[in-house]
């Protein structure tokens, strides 16, 4: 037999016993004891806490986040500020968990044969300037059935970019983006 040989058997003995002797040493400073599951809470919220004061557990990185639990849409300024900088358009998909909105194709009806439609992607929660990538695209139809659809080259995208950057910022701010006056009839 040659000496590694004998070597990586020896190697592998002492990790083996170290391992038997990690285990065995669980099961003796009480860390395992067998349980009544009628005396233990269903609730694994709770169960994790009463670890955690008993000094049985710890957590990492905070609390885990529950499923259906978003961040984005209500406390995400960006979100607001460009839902309110979009609103004269209708939205055809607004998916806050996945960071899109895409709007319906507009058409101010000056131009009766071009239409815009906008996408903005969410790329990071933070107000900086590449936090947001916005698309626009113009469909052109000379006739209903010829129609091509172009992206836009032009100062549009970051025109609407830092729109939606300075109503974030506002938003943070805690400041209002316009005034909402209410038109009663009396005050024409």
């Amino acid at each position: 037999m040659s000496k590694y040989f004998i070597y990586s058997k020896a190697k592998k003995l002492t990790f083996l016993t170290l391992i038997g002797l990690f285990l065995i040493s669980l099961s003796s400073c009480g860390v395992y004891k067998k349980t009544d599951a009628r005396k233990v809470s269903p609730n694994p919220d709770e169960r994790v806490q009463q670890n955690i004061e008993q000094g049985k557990g710890f957590r990492l990185l905070g609390k885990k986040k529950q499923a259906g639990e978003f961040d984005f849409a209500t406390s995400n300024e960006l979100w607001r500020a460009t839902l309110e900088t979009l609103d004269f358009i209708p939205l055809t998909t607004a998916d806050y968990g996945g960071g899109i909105i895409i709007t319906d194709w507009y058409n101010n009806s000056s131009e009766t044969n071009e239409s815009l439609k906008i996408s903005v992607r969410f790329l990071t929660n933070e107000i900086r300037s590449d936090a947001l990538l916005v698309k626009i695209f113009k469909k052109e139809c000379a006739t209903i059935q010829s129609c091509k659809i172009l992206p836009v080259k032009n100062n549009l995208n970051t025109e609407i970019k830092i729109a939606i950057l300075k109503k974030a910022t506002l938003f943070k701010n805690n400041m209002p983006t316009k005034p909402y006056i209410l038109n009663d009839g009396d005050n024409q």
